[in-house]
């Protein structure tokens, strides 16, 4: 089976409760992108947007090829990893670990690490995964989470 040719990995907290500063106190890492309930978001564009649901995301490199236990491994490295501080969080909020999974094949492939899989696990933190398949017509980038 091929590798999966490239991947994106997010550590995710959502909640509507959640304020951001509380968030990098705990985990005693700034995140990559922050945001409040109720934050008014202003694009180059023009457009706006009402944040609707609080959320502190850290996000890893993007690997090619596919990384997902690298990424994991960092981005958990980079956070507090006291048991305690972890069970808080995830009795609070929704936290996971958001991985894009970008295909190459029609048959590409992945696995996790035993370490990497005990590593959520003793903290209670979700594993989501979007697997996006290419056709030949389609441009595989790197898209971050």
């Amino acid at each position: 089976m091929a590798q999966i040719h490239h991947s994106a990995a997010c550590l995710r907290i959502f909640g509507d409760g959640l304020i951001p500063e509380e968030i990098t106190q705990a985990l005693r890492c700034a995140p990559t992108v922050a945001q409040r309930t109720g934050e008014l978001i202003r694009y180059q564009s023009g457009r706006e947007r009402v944040v609707r649901c609080g959320n502190w995301r850290l996000e890893a490199e993007s690997a090619e090829p596919e990384n997902i236990n690298g990424q994991v491994r960092w981005l958990l490295s980079q956070v507090e990893s006291d048991p305690e501080v972890w069970k808080a969080l995830v009795q609070r909020f929704d936290v996971d670990i958001f991985c894009g999974l970008f295909m190459q094949e029609s048959n590409d492939g992945m696995s996790l690490a035993p370490d990497v899989m005990a590593l959520l696990g003793e903290r209670g933190i979700h594993l989501a995964l979007d697997i996006y398949n290419a056709s030949e017509d389609d441009d595989v980038t790197p898209s971050q989470t």
